[in-house]
């Protein structure tokens, strides 16, 4: 379901705009002010809720099933191109650079910055206004520098952005 938040007298105050060229499963939910780029895909289960600040979602990023894009009051939501959010994850009012995965299940919670290239890895936990750097694998709860990403992580993430995007075009328009 794709909405705009309406107010009492039922005008919009806050409104969708995805790109023409993406893709919104039909049992994900994406609400209020939120920006989705071109290429970009929001999975099944998913929810996408720009309801106190706004999302923007860039290019050719996929949010996998089940997984949860939130905001706070002050504290908006901005996911960069290319990047993964796995299955089940949960970000929330943080800012994710170019280029990065978000393994299933991690945690990204308010304030937070993740820098570009980077790892999240899968049950990770990122804290309340933790600043990752670019080129970082994150492992654990709370999550931790593990160490920096190879050339080979670099075109790895890439990559299955790329695919994401191949598969909705390929297999999943409705």
């Amino acid at each position: 379901m794709i909405k705009d938040l309406k107010d009492k007298e039922n005008k919009i105050v806050k409104k969708t705009k995805i790109h023409e060229d993406a893709f919104i499963a039909e049992s994900a939910d994406v609400l209020g002010d939120v920006t989705i780029g071109e290429g970009s895909s929001v999975w099944y289960g998913a929810v996408v809720r720009g309801d106190m600040s706004y999302i923007k979602i860039g290019k050719y990023t996929n949010i996998q099933d089940n997984a949860t894009v939130h905001v706070d009051t002050g504290m908006p939501c901005e996911i960069g191109d290319y990047t993964t959010v796995g299955h089940n994850a949960i970000v929330h009012g943080c800012k994710i650079g170019n280029n990065c995965l978000i393994g299933m299940g991690a945690i990204i919670l308010n304030g937070a910055v993740i820098g570009d290239n980077s790892i999240i890895a899968a049950g990770a936990l990122v804290t309340e206004n933790a600043e990752i750097p670019p080129n970082s694998v994150v492992m654990g709860a709370p999550g931790k520098i593990r160490r920096e990403v190879t050339e080979k992580d670099i075109e790895t993430i890439r990559e299955n952005a790329i695919r994401y995007e191949k598969l909705w075009r390929n297999e999943h328009i409705e």
